[in-house]
């Protein structure tokens, strides 16, 4: 697979700035998990962890630490989370499609991947934080398309996955932080 990075900007881009409007491309694309995350996630990956890396280079050994976190974080979060939308989805009288559940968890993902530009100064890295809450707009704007979620389900569904997403980023930190210690 070619990676094209063009292809990559401009869904990064959309998905950004007109997120309702992409996902309606995005739904119709029927792409395999393992093209979404070699082809666009992985990408977008190196992003924070680049970041990080440069923002902690004066503590080597945490700087190496931080970037693995980010990279489990993104990567093995965004499968396990996709995983959890993917077996709630029944339950919410959602389609049960893992690839749609990960395309909707990577996409949602690029708010969090591009902010994780200001971990280059370890004190912005709050600013990440703060930016990466675009990406629930994100996950709600998607939410009904990617997973033919009923209208009158919508709200629960992403309350669930939204709480989901938090505890999947907590569980994934709470181990790192007890690693690095």
């Amino acid at each position: 697979m070619k990676t094209n990075f063009k292809e990559i900007f401009t869904r990064a881009k959309n998905i950004i700035i007109a997120p309702k409007e992409e996902w309606n491309v995005v739904v119709t694309e029927n792409k395999p998990h393992l093209e979404v995350l070699l082809g666009y996630l992985i990408w977008l990956t190196i992003i924070p962890v680049a970041a990080v890396l440069i923002g902690w280079s004066s503590y080597f050994g945490m700087g190496i630490k931080l970037a693995i976190q980010q990279i489990v974080s993104v990567i093995g979060g965004a499968y396990f989370t996709a995983w959890i939308f993917n077996v709630l989805a029944p339950k919410y009288g959602a389609v049960k499609n893992f690839n749609k559940a990960f395309e909707l968890v990577a996409y949602c993902y690029t708010a969090i991947c591009i902010s994780g530009i200001f971990m280059v100064i370890p004190g912005l890295r709050f600013l990440s934080l703060i930016a990466s809450l675009y990406g629930l707009y994100i996950l709600y704007t998607g939410l009904k398309s990617m997973m033919s979620v009923p209208e009158e389900k919508v709200n629960n569904y992403f309350i669930i996955s939204l709480l989901c997403m938090i505890g999947v980023s907590i569980v994934i930190g709470v181990i790192f932080t007890a690693a690095l210690i």
